[in-house]
């Protein structure tokens, strides 16, 4: 669950790579290309839609995802040395094995291994999504010689219930979502690294990950490819050092070493290397397991290995390092913002949700845009039913002039506004939205840049996660209704696209199309002969919206193919008032110039209503604060 850190600033600083890589990345550029102006410049098109797939979508990997309403009976998970396979639940009638059963020892781990090698991840149960997640995505590729480790005794008799192997990690902890950076989020680390010097002295190859990311493919063939390395660690490197699925180039890599993602022999140096890195985080709490990690490794770095391997020399000088590729074994910042892979035309063997701005919810909604995320069948059906829309979005907004501050800002607010009445219309008539697909022109960072990172392969523009622009975890905390309104309910942009959402949701769909009122055929009406879309006059009053839209109560997607200019506003207003009120919290910042401190801008739900206004960072320090 690591985060960037200073050495990835360094990185963003460094130069351009060979040429040769960029020779790779043509491929990418002009399919990009493609993929944009084939948008924009479609037929009968004075402005774009939305897309229903993009370079997120995991469906063009080539990986398989199976119905997430069932966890059971998938593929690869034969019974071995008669253990009970992974999801089949234990007998009820036999009751919960006592704690004892579940201690970590090497007959546990070793009855597990297969080829000699343990896949490990470990959590509380405030991670059990992700956890599930995690081992569903492993089980369909075929691996099953797979660990959890339990931090709490509500997570450990969860999964022992759904037929997961799990251990007990004595650890006594919270059940509750610890926060990135906390007190106890550190003690996870920790905890971590005692895991590591535990298991390797049972001679057994560990793999250990964090819960926060996901298999896409089976990582074992690959890691067996460097049987002399004693580690091999995952990075946060976000410019390319080599463009097929060779190791890092040790000598680019400025990012820090991400221990999210690594893979330990168990050897000598391997088990020095996780003694002392374990007793310098005992010895000092504040102590942050990743820098610590990376203190201890770069100690002594170089030289390579050999011409060949990739390896490097590190630790002590005996220790025999290698650094996953990027492209392949991804960051997020690699897979859903560069789509890197892609680019290079590769298979992608992982991807760790980190570079994202929303804590936890943050990262289950990265997975979810890109469909990666097992949620259980209720998440995929709503009592109210789910409204979605076509965002309209002028071609010059997209491609028109430089990519500066100010065009992101105008090809972001003019999403904006119409997402803005949708939460309107959401809200109206009490359904959940279906969020569109944003587009960027900028990245968004913790530091002053450029727009995009010097060096890395991002395109411009692009789709950008939800998170860039809006606050994943405000939008889902319970506010005050007397103070803020109704809930809105809301999925990702590609919730109707997911295979998991059922066919009764699919064929049950109302497609409305704004017209000017006064048109023919332009009238409040809730008749209409389908395929044919309901004609909804642009402008509608929330009575207009009520009479029409109830007799579609059950009609479980309701899609407009416009959304601008959908929505009179609320007439009561004080209700007026408190939507305001939820909503201007809803979005977040852009980070950050390179000529001002502070240098982060600020986004306004309501800026179409802020005559002059511009996308500016706080003048002043008082001026330091959202506009709301």
């Amino acid at each position: 669950m690591a985060a960037l850190t200073n050495p990835c600033y360094e990185l963003a600083q460094s130069k351009p790579l060979f040429v040769t890589v960029y020779a790779s990345v043509i491929v990418g550029v002009v399919v990009s290309s493609i993929y944009v102006f084939s948008a924009v410049f479609a037929p009968n098109a004075a402005a774009i839609t939305t897309f229903t797939s993009s370079p997120l979508s995991p469906l063009s990997t080539g990986v398989m995802y199976s119905d997430s309403s069932s966890l059971s009976g998938v593929s690869g998970n034969e019974n071995v040395s008669g253990l009970r396979a992974i999801w089949e639940a234990p007998e009820k009638e036999k009751g919960m094995p006592g704690l004892e059963e579940f201690r970590l020892r090497k007959e546990l781990v070793m009855e597990r291994a297969k080829g000699n090698v343990i896949v490990v991840t470990f959590g509380n149960y405030a991670f059990m999504d992700f956890i599930l997640t995690w081992v569903k995505h492993l089980t369909d590729l075929g691996v099953s010689n797979l660990l959890v480790g339990a931090m709490d005794n509500k997570l450990l008799e969860a999964l022992y219930w759904k037929g997961v192997p799990v251990f007990d990690m004595e650890s006594h902890m919270s059940t509750a979502d610890v926060g990135w950076g906390s007190p106890t989020f550190h003690k996870m680390g920790r905890e971590k690294v005692v895991l590591i010097d535990s298991i390797l002295p049972y001679g057994v190859e560990l793999l250990m990950c964090d819960t926060d990311m996901v298999w896409l493919k089976n990582p074992l063939p690959y890691l067996a490819r460097f049987p002399e390395a004693d580690v091999l660690t995952s990075t946060d490197q976000v410019v390319p050092t080599v463009a097929d699925d060779r190791l890092d180039i040790w000598q680019q890599v400025g990012g820090a070493y991400n221990i999210g993602i690594f893979h330990w022999r168990p050897t000598e140096f391997s088990k020095k290397l996780a003694k002392e890195w374990k007793e310098m985080l005992l010895a000092d709490e504040k102590i942050w397991d990743q820098n610590g990690f990376n203190d201890i490794v770069r100690r002594q770095l170089g030289p390579s290995v050999d011409d060949d391997s990739g390896l490097v020399y590190a630790y002590d000088g005996n220790l025999k390092l290698g650094l996953l590729p990027a492209s392949i074994f991804c960051s997020g910042h690699t897979y859903f913002i560069q789509s890197m892979y892609q680019q290079f035309r590769l298979e992608p063997y992982a991807v760790h949700t980190t570079f994202q701005y929303a804590g936890t919810p943050g990262k289950r909604h990265r997975l979810r845009e890109a469909m990666l995320f097992y949620d259980p069948p209720e998440y995929y059906n709503s009592s109210g039913g789910f409204l979605s829309f076509r965002p309209s979005i002028p071609k010059s907004l997209l491609l028109d002039g430089k990519h500066t501050v100010k065009s992101h800002f105008s090809l972001v607010n003019y999403q904006i506004k119409q997402i803005r009445t949708a939460f309107a219309i959401a809200t109206l008539l009490k359904r959940t939205l279906v969020m569109p697909p944003i587009w960027c022109r900028l990245d968004r960072l913790w530091f002053p840049h450029p727009g995009v990172l010097e060096g890395s392969v991002t395109r411009q523009p692009f789709l950008c996660p939800m998170d860039h622009v809006f606050e994943v975890n405000v939008m889902l905390k319970e506010f005050p209704v007397s103070e803020f309104g109704p809930q809105i309910a809301f999925r990702e942009y590609s919730f109707l696209d997911n295979p998991a959402l059922s066919r009764e949701v699919k064929e049950s769909w109302l497609d409305v199309q704004l017209c000017q009122s006064g048109s023919k055929d332009c009238h409040a009406s809730n008749h209409t002969s389908p395929p044919r879309p309901l004609r909804f006059p642009k402008r509608s009053s929330e009575e207009t919206f009520e009479a029409v839209f109830s007799a579609f109560k059950d009609v479980k997607v309701i899609n407009f193919l416009s959304m601008q200019d959908a929505f009179l506003g609320f007439a009561d207003k004080a209700r007026e008032q408190k939507f305001r009120k939820r909503v201007k919290q809803y979005l977040g910042i852009w980070c950050c110039v390179t000529n001002h401190t502070p240098g982060h801008v600020y986004y306004d739900m309501y800026w179409d209503e802020k005559p002059g206004w511009k996308p500016l960072p706080p003048q002043k320090p008082e001026d330091d604060h959202p506009p709301w």
